[in-house]
């Protein structure tokens, strides 16, 4: 499915599988677990897990697993430096930082793209995938800066004026953020970056999501 972008062949339900995309309660059969991967890449997160297994009373059964945090920067970093992978070169990367086995295949094409170092079984990411091309002021600039300096800023423009749009953070952020993301991933760094901001009592907003105001948190 995450190869040839196309939906499975065969449904334990196609009835249901039909039933749904008629209803309008889901788009293409499929679809969503490819969007998953995706969307984990573009966070530069590791990619979604599936275990496959046998519950107690016999019947199979899949458990997915979403990470939210990075598990090694310099898989993030990779991601940063080199927007021509492909999403099989990345699904290879996040096997290398967890640990996973290759095949011998598979080792020689991640090294041939210089992502990995060390002697297989016990491979790492390459921390010289910027240094070997020569570019590390534009991966610098490609990589963009950590959230803690996003956040300051933040705090920075409210404790000058008081309360903020999030057009106002937009026009403060976007600009400074990474380069090797597109207009609609600085959007969506820039809302996450908010809600994370709130969660930890940092800022809060009130009025409707499309007119919010947002503070520093009285908390």
């Amino acid at each position: 499915m995450l190869e040839h972008q196309s939906p499975p062949e065969h449904y334990r339900n196609q009835w249901l599988i039909d039933g749904m995309i008629r209803l309008r309660m889901i788009e293409q059969a499929g679809s969503g677990i490819r969007r998953m991967f995706v969307t984990q890449r573009e966070r530069f997160f590791p990619l979604p897990d599936y275990a496959f297994d046998t519950s107690p009373q016999g019947h199979p059964r899949v458990e997915l697993t979403l990470a939210g945090r990075m598990m090694d920067a310099k898989f993030a970093r990779a991601l940063m430096a080199r927007t021509d992978l492909s999403l099989q070169h990345v699904l290879l990367l996040d096997k290398v930082q967890k640990g996973h086995a290759l095949a011998t295949r598979e080792i020689k094409l991640l090294r041939e793209l210089g992502l990995v170092e060390g002697r297989a079984p016990k491979l790492f990411i390459s921390a010289k995938v910027a240094d070997a091309a020569g570019q590390k002021a534009r991966y610098i600039h490609n990589r963009g800066l950590d959230d803690q300096h996003y956040q300051q800023l933040v705090v920075g423009y409210l404790r000058k004026y008081k309360q903020a749009k999030r057009t106002d953070f937009d026009e403060l952020l976007t600009n400074k953020l990474a380069a090797v993301l597109t207009p609609e991933q600085k959007a969506n760094k820039v809302k996450n970056l908010l809600q994370a901001m709130k969660r930890a009592q940092i800022i809060d907003c009130e009025g409707p999501r499309s007119a919010a105001v947002w503070f520093l948190s009285k908390s």
